[in-house]
Formats: structure tokens, sequence, C-alpha cells
């Protein structure tokens, strides 16, 4: 069975990338969007969202390059001077991990972005961190542990098969062997827990630059499985100083080609998003009647 997700992420972002998962939802070949609950955009999105009952929308957590849902002075550990999450995920990690004090803001705003996502009242179709810092175990129970309370059933894997990075020379090959270890331990605990996820994602190495080239290139190797494929389009770029090199007009581009539709088709993939996923596999997990 190939089963495919195509995402947008940072929805809510600006009001170019609301417009351009709109087009590509209508238009293209895009079944997914991550919503921003804190980002300037967000209401915008959500009006967007609410006129497009078909487009599975998730939880983007912010944590980190962005600005929390809470006022800076209740979580003043996760925040610099200028009220803006720290810029060090390193350090960060390291201060979850370490310190109760900290770990106890990091609750109080993970729990603050789920509720923000469940006033807007759309169904909760996944959950996933800004630069895949749900990697961070700290953060990934406490998401696991709080996201029980608003109906989380899915998270995506951040896992993109050794081929993509090898591709892209030693220096990813290398980094993609080193995050193997967070990502098994990643996978058990999605799993012990009974959150669905995805076999592989596409999208990590090429960041800001999956274009209709890429695409074309990961569909016609598409492997069996759930595969997830994340962009970032935006109608225009130089979005925010993090994503000055991101190719947004081209990615949108790509989800509006037809040759990526025709090769979306010929994968033989069933496509939607997370929640579609879970709800198929409902059956096959019920016990059959005596």
């Amino acid at each position: 069975m190939k089963f495919l997700i195509i995402t947008a992420d940072d929805y809510g972002l600006h009001e170019a990338v609301n417009e351009a998962v709109e087009m590509a939802f209508r238009e293209g070949v895009l079944t997914t969007a991550s919503l921003m609950v804190g980002a300037p955009a967000a209401a915008d999105a959500v009006r967007r969202a609410r006129a497009l009952p078909g487009l599975a929308v998730g939880l983007h957590l912010v944590l980190a390059d962005g600005r929390p849902v809470l006022a800076p002075e209740r979580i003043p550990a996760l925040v610099d001077a200028s009220g803006r999450f720290r810029d060090s995920m390193a350090r960060q990690g390291v201060r979850f991990f370490a310190i109760p004090a900290v770990r106890r803001q990091l609750e109080a705003e993970i729990r603050a972005q789920f509720e923000a996502f469940a006033r807007t009242g759309l169904p909760l179709d996944h959950v996933n961190a800004h630069k895949h810092f749900h990697l961070h175990p700290t953060l990934l129970e406490t998401l696991l542990r709080i996201g029980r309370e608003f109906g989380l059933e899915a998270v995506r894997l951040p896992r993109e098969p050794a081929w993509v990075a090898r591709r892209a020379g030693p220096l990813k090959g290398a980094a993609s062997r080193l995050l193997a270890p967070w990502l098994a331990l990643m996978k058990r605990r999605l799993r012990a827990a009974g959150v669905a996820h995805n076999d592989q994602v596409f999208g990590v190495t090429d960041s800001g630059a999956m274009d209709e080239a890429a695409l074309l290139r990961i569909l016609t190797r598409l492997p069996d499985g759930v595969s997830e494929i994340y962009l970032h389009p935006a109608t225009h770029g130089a979005l925010t100083p993090a994503m000055s090199q991101y190719r947004h007009r081209e990615e949108l581009d790509a989800l509006l080609s037809p040759r990526v539709r025709a090769a979306v088709a010929a994968s033989g993939s069933a496509t939607g998003g997370f929640r579609s996923l879970v709800r198929a596999q409902e059956p096959m997990k019920s016990p059959r009647a005596a």
C-alpha cells in the first residue's frame, strides 16, 4: 500500500503562505497544512481553512524561530529580550532536559498552543514542530501527554530515506546517520503511545528547494507505506530572514504542476491527511466479528 500526504508547513506565517495553501489545495496536489497558531496571519489561515473543508489541518508547534502564544513574562526561560524564542536549539534542548522550571514553562507554552488550535474549531489532523524540534525526547513526551487531552492521533516522523541525504553529499549523509538513533527512539515512543505516524518523509534535505524536479524525483521512487512530502509554498519569497534562500514560489508552482499531478496518479498512492489515514486503518485494527 502507498499512502501519500502532501503538506504545507508554516501555515499562518504570512498571507502569502495562506494564499499559496489555498491555491495548492484547490488547484494542485496539496492535501494538508500545518498551522502556526501564534503567527501573524493565523486568523486569516483559519478563515481560509474553514472555507476548505477537505483541507486537513494540523498544529505546527513553534518553540524556536518565532514568537510564543503566552506572554513572554510567563515563560522567561524560553524567550529572549525581544520576546522571541531563544535562538540556540541545542542549548535550549539541554535546559528542557535538565531544569524543572524550564520544563514547566515549556509545558505551559505547548498547552497554550494546543488550546489555541482547539479554539479554531478545526479537526486536529496531526502535530509536528517547527524545525523538527519534537525530535527532542522531553519535548516529544510533553507533546504526547498534553496532546492526548486534545485528541492527538498522528505526529510527523522526520525520517527521510538515506538515498535522499546521500544524493546531497557526504555531510548530509553523515548528519542523517547521526539522527538515526533519535528517530528510532521517537518511532518507539509514538508506537507505544498508539499515535500514528508516517513511515518516511521528504523535504528535510531539500528544505526550501522542493521544486518540480525535486517532487518528480521523489514520486518516481516513492516507496511503499505512508510517505509525507512537506514544502514551504508562498506566492512570493523573502518571508523571514531564516528563509532568505527558500524558493517559495517555485514550491507553489511545483504543487500546481500538471506533471506532478500526473506523477502522483502514476505512483498508485491514495492521498489525504493523517486523519484519513487513521480512519482507513481502523477497520484493519478492529477485532474480527465472531
